[in-house]
């Protein structure tokens, strides 16, 4: 077991008694501490995270347009067209 940040360590040296049964369960219980910590604050930066990119890509999902045109006669085949919404179509040569 090893304390991974300064002022854990600084702690434990300011807390250390001598008695070695004692020193074990107060660096056991320090990294505890220390690993609830570093859990809380990894999960608060990623859900802030998460937040800022949501809030920076929050484009209006919208569903393409199906399109069909049945057949002149019975022998010819439907015309289906599929059209995004976002699509522009002022280069296409008609």
């Amino acid at each position: 077991m090893r304390l991974k940040l300064a002022e854990f360590k600084a702690l434990y040296k300011a807390w250390k008694t001598g008695v070695p049964p004692l020193d074990h369960f107060l660096l056991s219980f320090l990294v505890w501490v220390e690993e609830k910590l570093i859990d809380n604050r990894v999960r608060v930066e990623v859900d802030e995270a998460i937040k800022t990119w949501e809030m920076l890509h929050n484009d209006d999902i919208v569903s393409p347009v199906y399109t069909e045109k049945p057949g002149d006669n019975a022998l010819s085949f439907s015309e289906m067209g599929l059209t995004a919404p976002w699509y522009d179509d002022t280069y296409d040569e008609k």
